[in-house]
């Protein structure tokens, strides 16, 4: 059973999975913020829409990272490893940032009628 888990074929669509949740709520909270930058009412939207795309881009993440941890003992050190590595280094490290810097400030703006500062 593990075995058929551990498929290349299985490994390939997680892996797929976890790139498209990750990068589709990255784009959504990143483009509904530059819209807010402009339009107060989309500020409220912003804010109640990083509530939901916060744990789908830690979803995202944590599916590559478990992935990659199968993949990586199979192919080796390769260049392309080393460009995944880097990569995810970047990912958690952008989800921290959005996780722990812009969502407090985010949360300090609910109900206020005002517009997303551009220093988000």
């Amino acid at each position: 059973m593990l075995d058929q888990i551990l498929n290349t074929d299985w490994l390939l669509f997680f892996h797929f999975a976890g790139i498209i949740i990750r990068l589709g709520a990255v784009t959504v909270i990143d483009s509904m913020g530059f819209i807010s930058q402009k339009d107060k009412k989309w500020t409220q939207t912003t804010i109640k829409a990083h509530h939901v795309t916060k744990p789908l881009i830690w979803i995202g993440s944590f599916l590559l990272i478990v992935i990659f941890v199968f993949i990586f003992p199979r192919e080796g050190l390769t260049s392309l490893n080393m460009t995944k590595s880097a990569l995810l280094v970047v990912m958690v490290l952008n989800g921290s940032f959005l996780s722990f810097y812009i969502s407090p400030r985010l949360d300090k703006l609910a109900g206020k009628n005002v517009l997303l500062p551009s220093s988000f």
